[in-house]
């Protein structure tokens, strides 16, 4: 390890780099990774005060703390640096690449290896969490925010909270990481679970045709009155968040019996202060409509999902994205 393969390693790593002069005095990522080989060499040298005050006067000047016992490998680029956390028994290998507020921490309190094993070659994204006496792989990638709790195989993306492998293999090995095309393991999971439900739909469909007649006719009213409902209550906004009540997954279900109608729905919170006036909108608009008689509307007791809206959202957007495509593909065509 020396000082003229840390200056490399920066510029290797980092295209702002432009002089040796500006990466010698404006990288704080550096400064911390040479303070912290002068700490490390006190703590093994069971000068344990001395090494924690070295790190301290560290942390104060590049914002990155390192324990003075853990183990740094060769060519390790802090980009930035700021908020770095990492632990007393965490061991990073060679060539790692680390962005700001990256942190390696622990999960226990007995005095034993409770930090991660970081090996050669990997990249964690800025705000990425790893906990514990994991081991993340050579070639590695962790997505930006993703929370890690489990060992990382080699050469695998991890992303999410807590982090899931989007990808067994990662299919270069060069260390930048492509945040905007990091795949999405529950987004591929929901796609799915559509798909199955879109086929169970179709076969109740043909299931519904093949009543007798009367019947049949009944329930395919019965759903054009659902469908209609559905569209007029998309004029009611929810006065906490102001998306309308569709969107946000608030309609729980539209029971059509003839020319009465009951609406059961959630609240995004259970002490919502206009719950008395968002029924009545429900009331109204369903009242509006043509054949219908007399409303109901009933408000479960039962916690709104978030979750559920931002995915009925990313599906909403990636359908738009191919459709998009499909309508390009048919006018080159």
């Amino acid at each position: 390890m020396s000082i003229r393969e840390d200056i490399r390693t920066v510029f290797a790593k980092d295209p702002a780099a432009k002089t040796v002069w500006e990466v010698v005095t404006c990288y704080p990522g550096l400064h911390a990774i040479w303070m912290h080989r002068i700490s490390h060499f006190f703590w093994m040298h069971r000068l344990f005060f001395i090494a924690r005050l070295t790190s301290h006067i560290a942390r104060f000047l590049t914002g990155v703390e390192i324990h003075p016992g853990a183990k740094i490998g060769r060519r390790l680029f802090i980009d930035h640096g700021m908020g770095v956390v990492i632990g007393e028994t965490a061991e990073v290998g060679d060539d790692v690449l680390m962005y700001m507020g990256t942190v390696l921490g622990g999960t226990s309190l007995e005095k034993k290896k409770r930090h991660p094993t970081i090996e050669d070659n990997v990249v964690i994204g800025s705000g990425a969490v790893v906990l514990g006496p994991v081991t993340v792989g050579k070639g590695a990638k962790i997505g930006a925010g993703s929370v890690v709790v489990r060992s990382v195989p080699a050469g695998a993306t991890v992303v999410g909270v807590p982090g899931r492998i989007a990808e067994p293999e990662c299919p270069s090995t060069k260390t930048d990481l492509d945040y905007g095309n990091l795949p999405d393991p529950m987004l591929r999971v929901v796609s799915r679970l559509l798909d199955r439900q879109n086929r169970m739909e179709e076969k109740l469909r043909t299931l519904e045709r093949s009543n007798p007649w009367p019947e049949a006719e009944r329930i395919k009213a019965s759903l054009a009155m659902e469908e209609e409902i559905r569209e007029a209550l998309r004029d009611v906004l929810d006065p906490e968040v102001g998306i309308d009540i569709i969107d946000l997954g608030l309609i729980k279900d539209i029971i059509v019996d003839g020319d009465r109608v009951e609406v059961n729905m959630v609240l995004t919170s259970h002490a919502c202060p206009l719950v008395d006036h968002l029924k009545e909108q429900v009331k109204r608009r369903v009242e509006e409509i043509p054949g219908i008689l007399q409303v109901q509307v009933v408000v479960l007791d039962e916690p709104w999902n978030w979750d559920r809206f931002t995915e009925q959202q990313s599906l909403h957007e990636m359908k738009e994205k191919k459709a998009a495509k499909e309508s390009i593909a048919d006018t080159a065509g």
